[in-house]
């Protein structure tokens, strides 16, 4: 049985923030506190080691107290790259990533992606939402993975592939739903604009 101590988790913090005015988005604030450290201390009591994937203003992440590093694909090469990052990195057993920009998402994401992947003999387990249309969608960059995968992620981003679907789809992925009675229907909603934070802010 697999438990916490098994796992890091990764705050994914290193695109553009194009869709934000090129800001860097995990820096931006929310509820008084930078984005990328809520989501690290949401996601701290659930895993037993952290890191922080990051391009920019390294030292502004580096004083969360979580070790900090840059892609090692070049030209934001987008989430796999912060996968690759993490699984070169990772000293245990499993990675969890957590996009920075999701800040309400669930309190206990890796407990049942955990079990999901205890139960299927999975490599990866991904998160599985509702989203505003009713639609039940995967959510890829939260994501479970083995660091026995790093090979295999070596071999298709060096191989020119980006996508993180064409990726797990070569791996046995188990899908968790997170759309239970007690789920919050907004805990996977994204803030790609600084409008959309401060919605998320105020719910």
């Amino acid at each position: 049985m697999t438990s916490s101590s098994d796992i890091t988790g990764l705050v994914l913090a290193g695109g553009r923030g194009s869709r934000m005015g090129g800001v860097d988005k995990g820096l931006q604030n929310f509820n008084g506190v930078a984005l990328a450290l809520s989501t690290l201390m949401r996601l701290q009591p659930q895993v037993g080691e952290l890191m922080v994937n990051a391009n920019r203003n390294l030292s502004a992440y580096e004083a969360f107290g979580a070790p900090v590093w840059p892609d090692v694909l070049a030209d934001y090469a987008g989430p796999l790259a912060g996968f690759l990052t993490g699984l070169e990195r990772c000293e245990t057993k499993w990675l969890v990533t957590v996009p920075c920009d999701t800040p309400l998402f669930p309190t206990d994401l890796v407990a049942r992606l955990v079990r999901a992947a205890d139960q299927d003999d999975a490599e990866i387990a991904m998160a599985a939402a509702r989203e505003r249309d009713g639609q039940l969608r995967g959510q890829p960059v939260f994501c479970l993975l083995r660091v026995e995968l790093l090979e295999s992620l070596v071999r298709f981003t060096h191989g020119g592939g980006r996508k993180i679907d064409t990726w797990t789809a070569q791996h046995r992925t188990a899908v968790v739903a997170f759309d239970a009675p007690h789920d919050d229907p907004r805990a996977f909603f994204n803030a790609n604009t600084l409008a959309e934070l401060h919605q998320l802010e105020q719910r």
